[in-house]
């Protein structure tokens, strides 16, 4: 029951600068484009940098130039766009470091890294650094778009009968909207357990709603002699 890797939901064709792409080449390409941001390359194929809508916007935010520029006590984030608004190629631009991820890593592990990186997508580069693909929230989001009874079909044959090698009749698996119904008795405790955990972890479960009861409780130790 393995997860989605990085390699099966990521966008392979992603569109590219080098560091002395015009400013205004760069902001037609992200108007053309659905997308907000582009890598800048070196000339090797690894990503040095990101371009995005934001990093653009200083050239309007001090259009003119007439303003003084941030003292040296100045937040990082003001002196950066203060660069920025006199940049006029792609390195002059663009934010680093660029946050990049495996191709074969979890699905799980890309979402924790968006979340702690705070960004919108993630850089997918192979053993040697190169640029392979790109990996959006959206693109896991997909996750979510499986099927009813397709989810119901996997919990069955993955879950009950492979790992728990419980009778089909034994358990009755509702799936609607991605939200998970089981019924049934399962012999011990500590297997119904399981099929709870290991249906809440199948890719595209939105939820589970546990009605299953068990004839032995195998993790109630009380009865045991030390």
């Amino acid at each position: 029951m393995r997860e989605p890797d990085v390699v099966s939901l990521m966008t392979r064709e992603v569109v590219k600068v080098d560091g002395g792409t015009p400013f205004k080449e760069v902001v037609a390409i992200l108007a053309d484009g659905a997308f907000s941001a582009v890598p800048v390359v070196d000339t090797d194929g690894r990503p040095v940098g990101v371009v995005s809508e934001a990093d653009l916007l200083p050239k309007e935010e001090y259009r003119g130039g007439t303003e003084p520029g941030p003292s040296v006590f100045a937040r990082r984030d003001t002196r950066q766009r203060w660069r920025q608004a006199h940049g006029t190629t792609a390195a002059d631009v663009m934010t680093t470091p660029v946050i990049t991820i495996g191709p074969d890593e979890p699905a799980s592990a890309a979402a924790r890294k968006l979340a702690v990186e705070g960004v919108r997508r993630l850089f997918v580069v192979d053993a040697d650094g190169r640029l392979v693909g790109v990996l959006s929230r959206r693109d896991l989001l997909k996750v979510f778009l499986r099927g009813d009874e397709e989810l119901r079909r996997t919990i069955i044959r993955d879950v009950m009968q492979r790992t728990l090698w419980v009778k089909p009749t034994a358990v009755e698996v509702e799936v609607v909207d991605g939200v998970v119904t089981l019924r049934g008795t399962i012999e011990r405790r500590s297997e119904a357990d399981i099929a709870r955990r290991l249906t809440q972890a199948l890719p595209g479960v939105v939820d589970v709603h546990d009605h299953l009861s068990y004839s032995w409780d195998d993790t109630d130790t009380s009865h045991r002699i030390g």
